[in-house]
Parts: structure tokens; sequence; C-alpha cells
């Protein structure tokens, strides 16, 4: 497991490995899918710890922004300033982390996928995708499965964010989120039709304005073809664009995507991030509308209380002892169970002496 993700996060750092934001590494300035994740998930987490503060009458004074940090926000959302532990901060970190590499590993899993990075005009798929993926992740929240939650999460995010590099959401001049996505009870609206042409050529290796201005002002929503393979796209069709891009050289030439700054359309490659970014924050407050307070923070990895950690000595000649070692550990873990300070996790810690003396 720990080579395979070595492995994925080599092949997602090599330049044009992938055909999204760039999952973990970038240069130049540009932002990557595991930024956005963070980025969201630390203000979403502020913004949910000050309003608890609010609640319960105590101060929330940590700034909320880009300047958030896993070790201050932990310490800043803990009820208990003793909980602020080591063992608490790595316990957030790892969670986001959970959810950063599932997000770059789409890329991997499901690289010609049009619908998990809406290309190829693939709305209804795109969003379909995100829909179930939201009701898995409410489904392992419901149920005590975090880990599994933060996976879906991250898959979730990836196409979610995907949609704002991949579509012409902000050249239409959009800077909030388009909620229908994660909303399976509304209509996606203003599609351009299959046979509508929305690009034009590139003039002189500028693409800043491919696409159709006819597009723009009807507001129809449209995105890149991208394939490896073939040139083949349909006629008057935007592409990716993309170092492997085929269909990128075909009329009408270029491409529309805002992966990083050097892109086609990388002028709006920050815009683009912080709709993403926007976007993926809206996602979280609608996982956090259902689930109670507790689950919701420890989805996120946030412990409000102390880890309660036993370590026992499991060699052979202790099995009088580990009897009752068990039993007193159940007997402290059931004294806790309703108590206002509750420990978030309890760690079991074996350990035994093979050799002997």
């Amino acid at each position: 497991m720990q080579t395979s993700l070595l492995l994925m996060a080599l092949y997602l750092s090599l330049p044009g490995g992938t055909q999204a934001f760039k999952p973990l590494i970038s240069g130049g300035g540009s932002v990557t899918h595991r930024d956005i994740t963070q980025r969201a998930v630390l203000r979403k987490t502020a913004e949910f710890c000050r309003a608890l503060a609010a609640a319960q009458g105590q101060d929330f004074s940590l700034p909320i922004g880009d300047s958030l940090s896993i070790v201050k926000l932990q310490k800043a959302c803990s009820a208990d300033s003793s909980s602020s532990t080591l063992v608490s901060t790595i316990l957030f970190q790892s969670a986001i982390v959970k959810m950063y590499l599932s997000n770059a590993l789409v890329d991997m899993e499901f690289a010609l996928s049009k619908a998990h990075h809406f290309d190829g005009e693939t709305f209804q798929g795109g969003r379909a995708l995100i829909t179930a993926g939201v009701s898995e992740v409410k489904a392992s929240v419901k149920r005590g499965r975090f880990l599994l939650a933060r996976l879906a999460l991250g898959c979730v995010c990836h196409t979610l964010q995907d949609f704002y590099s991949h579509s012409n959401w902000v050249e239409m001049g959009n800077r909030q989120p388009y909620s229908t996505l994660i909303r399976p009870d509304l209509q996606l609206v203003n599609l351009a039709g299959p046979s509508t042409p929305t690009c034009r050529n590139c003039m002189g290796g500028n693409c800043t304005d491919n696409i159709l201005p006819e597009v723009l002002q009807q507001g129809l929503l449209t995105s890149g073809y991208f394939n490896l393979f073939s040139s083949n796209k349909p006629a008057g069709k935007c592409s990716h664009g993309g170092l492997f891009d085929w269909t990128s050289g075909r009329d009408p030439v270029g491409s529309i995507n805002k992966d990083d700054v050097g892109s086609s359309h990388g002028h709006l490659h920050h815009t683009a991030a912080d709709v993403a970014i926007n976007a993926t924050i809206e996602l979280l407050e609608d996982i956090r509308g259902a689930a109670v307070d507790k689950d919701f923070l420890r989805l996120i990895g946030i412990t409000q209380s102390a880890v309660l950690c036993f370590v026992i000595d499991t060699t052979g000649s202790m099995s009088d002892d580990i009897t009752e070692a068990k039993r007193v550990s159940f007997s402290i873990i059931d004294s806790k169970r309703g108590a206002q300070q509750e420990p978030s996790l309890y760690i079991l810690v074996p350990f035994n002496d093979p050799g002997g003396c």
C-alpha cells in the first residue's frame, strides 16, 4: 500500500501526467487539487468551530483564511486545551492527507473517464458521480465508517473541482459555485447541444478568446474534448488541451483548460481554483448538514476531547494479567461513555517480549 502511494505520487507529479488541476505538486505558482482540498477543509472546519464556540459562549479568535494551519486550527477547535496534543494533530493531518490522496488517485484510476473530469461536455455523467458520491459519504458517516467516508469524499472533490477548470463556467463571468452539481433535485440547464459549435481557432497560439462569443452571451455550458489516441472530436467543439490531447491540434485548434498557469486559459487558473475552493466548502457544508456535530468533526479528523490509549503487554507469560487488563480497560471505556469529556478515540497498542529473560 505504501509503495503504491509513493508510485502514485511520483506519477502524478510528472509534468503533463494528468489532465486536471495538478494533483499534488505543481510549479510556477499554480494551485493543485491538494491545495484546493486542504484549504477548503481548513476553512470549513474553522467556520464550524467558530459557530460551535459562539453557541457555547466561547471565543474563537483564529482568523479564517489561507494562513490557517493544521496545528493552530486543531488547538483552536479543542474544547479542552489539554487535548491539543501531538496525537490529535496527527489525526487531523492524517484525515486531510487521506482526502487529498484519494482525490489525486482519480487521475490514475479514471484517467480516461470523461465523467470523472467533466470532459467532452459530459455534465450529466459528472453530476451523477458527484451526487452518488455525496450519498456514499453521508451514509458512511452515519454508520461511523469515517475512513471510507474520507476516501469517497476525496473522489467527489476531484470531479467537482475539475468542473471549474475544464468547463467555461468562469469564462462566462461566474465567480460562485454551480450549486446544481451537488443538488440531485435540480436540473442542469443551458447545456451546449451536441451539434452546437463552441470554439474557434486560437490565433497565433493565443487562446484567451477562442470560446465563441455567442456561447458566452447565451450562457451555454461547454467543456473541452480530450483523447489520448485520436484527434477526432465533434465539429466546432473545444478541446481540453495539454501534452497528450490529440484533439487540440484539430480545428478548432487550441484548448480551454485552466489546470495551471501555463494552460491555454491559464490566465483564469487562479479564478477557477478560488471557485473550486468555495465549491468544496459548499460540498462540506452539505455533508455537515446531514451529520451530527460530533460525527462531522470525526470525519474531518478534529478531536475536541482527549484520545485515550491502552498499552498492553501480550507476552504469553502475561496471560493472567492480560485478562485483568482487558477487564479494567473495558470498565474504563464504559465509565467514559456519555461523559461530557468522553475521549474522541480509543487506541490499543499491544507489545510483547518474544525473547524473554
